[in-house]
């Protein structure tokens, strides 16, 4: 019945995150290297909205501070964006997409755990070429899909690229295939 009257009132519930899709990312950068040049910048991020309040930036640093005492947790830094969002960035050498992607899935996951999951937004691996060019595989938290953002310029994309790594990748990832979710993460890290 919750879900007929779901349908009704127009609430339905949202699509469980499937994490798990951030470590199909490994093999996604070696056929990105392979086709295309791109090569990991070895940073990866999680972006997050976390409610206003003292007790929340108190959480959020319980967690930051959790995962930096762990030993088999990433070294976590924060960043805030010109937008309000918060980015927990992790760095790794340039050839451990495996292990980054597996410090992003304990980022997520830690969040959830702490009672962020309504607030994660997405995960973000960055790539970069020989000519500079860049691209990031975006997944999007909530829809459990990723697409590529190519920053060309300031606040300028290249969308041609995008498509070709969607068209690249899309038997090796779940790709977002509506567009108007493909947004722009200016000023995102590892750019």
């Amino acid at each position: 019945m919750s879900g007929f009257w779901g349908a009704l009132t127009g609430r339905t519930k949202p699509k469980a995150a499937n994490l798990d899709s951030l470590f199909l990312v490994p093999s996604a950068a070696i056929t990105l290297q392979t086709a295309a040049g791109f090569i990991p910048t070895g940073t990866g991020s999680v972006c997050f909205r976390a409610p206003d309040g003292a007790a929340y930036q108190q959480m959020q640093d319980e967690v930051v501070d959790l995962l930096r005492e762990e030993a088999d947790k990433p070294d976590v830094q924060v960043q805030r964006d010109d937008f309000g969002f918060t980015w927990l960035v992790v760095d790794r050498v340039h050839d451990d997409v495996e292990g980054l992607c597996t410090d992003l899935h304990a980022v997520n996951t830690a969040l959830e755990e702490q009672g962020f999951a309504t607030g994660l937004l997405c995960s973000l691996v960055p790539f970069h070429d020989a000519t500079g060019r860049k691209v990031g595989l975006v997944y999007l938290y909530k829809q459990g899909t990723f697409y590529a953002f190519a920053p060309s310029g300031e606040k300028t994309r290249d969308n041609l690229l995008e498509i070709q790594v969607r068209d690249t990748l899309k038997d090796e990832l779940p790709m977002e295939q509506d567009l108007q979710r493909w947004l722009a993460l200016w000023g995102a890290p590892g750019f």
